[in-house]
């Protein structure tokens, strides 16, 4: 092994070896790290993660979906991997272990970033609080991380990203407005080098927050978006991760004139997206779905596209493919349940029945002990 070691450095400079290696996948990465002591050492370099993770952000074999899903029959949650290709979506689906408990009986995904998943598991129903994880699904690396004052909950949203500023990777979690107390909790943030939940500055006065487990803190140039709500408009909040200022968007206006819609925002191609779900006079599911062009000016608003089917209640855009097809996350009247479809093939993809979420991931190598 020494003389393959020797023989490598000689005939190939590390950066050589290191452009060939950071552009192959995870799982055969994972594998070479065995062939010499060499490439074990190249690998597991900080500088050679980065690399690899910028050519995976770039690389249509490197994009992945996440899912949780709960087996009807045993009620267990298990997490599944699968190639994010139109074609290939439900043909090569891999199942993965559950980080710190194999048999989990409540389960969540509560938003992903730079093949980085935040997650909560518990293996038991009530009375127990769940652990909440960081965890790279690509190596199935994991860490525990502090609980913050107030657990996400069902109307909760959290957000994950990496503040070039400080060079740390942020947590942020934000809750619905508490109407049964007539108050908003505080926001919190994680800086993981940190390893302590603080609260931020005071939320904009007389805004109330609009949200929904099913939708993670959308983020884009630099900062956290989510939903709000005034008493005559719905607008966006920002919240900058590194001078932790908030901030306002205004919305489409259209989005302004409705009522009783299921609403949220989103990242698609790196540009802010805001959608609604409603129900149209004629009682037919309408989705319909806007893009930012230019970031915060309200008059680059673009209508992207309405799908209108009657078995739409709510949906949530997850990814856009490369061919303008979405593949989106809805609540579905014919099934019962939530499922996961594209905008032009009316069928349910994946899976077919349980309670389920998921999100886009990059595989990467980045290991989460080493983030704090």
């Amino acid at each position: 092994m020494d003389v393959v070691d020797e023989a490598i450095v000689v005939h190939f400079h590390e950066e050589i070896v290191a452009d060939i290696l950071s552009r192959l996948p995870v799982r055969s990465l994972l594998r070479f790290k065995c062939v010499t002591k060499f490439w074990e050492t190249l690998i597991s370099k900080p500088y050679f993660k980065t690399k690899h993770l910028n050519h995976a952000k770039n690389g249509q074999n490197s994009q992945k979906f996440l899912i949780c899903q709960k087996c009807p029959k045993d009620r267990i949650f298990s997490f599944y991997s699968c190639p994010l290709s139109s074609v290939q979506l439900v043909e090569d689906v891999q199942k993965l272990d559950c980080p710190s408990n194999s048999k989990p009986l409540r389960c969540a995904i509560h938003c992903c970033y730079d093949g980085l998943a935040i997650i909560t598991v518990c293996d038991k129903i009530v009375d127990e609080t769940p652990i909440l994880l960081l965890w790279n699904p690509s190596t199935r690396e994991s860490i525990v991380l502090q609980h913050p004052q107030f657990l996400p909950e069902e109307f909760s949203s959290l957000g994950l990203a990496y503040d070039s500023i400080s060079g740390d990777y942020k947590i942020l979690i934000i809750h619905n407005f508490d109407y049964n107390h007539g108050y908003q909790r505080p926001s919190e943030i994680l800086a993981l080098k940190s390893g302590l939940w603080r609260e931020t500055d005071k939320h904009p006065c007389g805004i109330q927050y609009v949200l929904s487990g099913m939708h993670s803190l959308a983020f884009a140039h630099e900062a956290f978006h989510w939903i709000g709500k005034t008493k005559t408009n719905y607008l966006l909040v920002s919240f900058t991760i590194s001078s932790e200022v908030y901030g306002e968007i205004p919305l489409p206006e259209e989005i302004c004139l409705m009522r009783n819609i299921n609403i949220g925002v989103s990242v698609l191609d790196g540009m802010l997206c805001v959608y609604s779900t409603y129900e149209s006079h004629q009682e037919e599911g309408t989705f319909k779905l806007w893009v930012m062009k230019d970031y915060s000016v309200k008059e680059s608003w673009i209508a992207l596209f309405t799908i209108v089917d009657p078995e739409i209640y709510i949906a949530v855009p997850k990814y856009r493919f490369s061919d303008g097809e979405l593949l989106f996350w809805c609540i579905h009247y014919q099934c019962g349940t939530n499922v996961f479809r594209t905008s032009r093939e009316p069928s349910v993809l994946w899976p077919r029945g349980g309670h389920q979420n998921g999100f886009a991931f990059t595989e990467n190598l980045i290991s989460p002990k080493l983030l704090t």
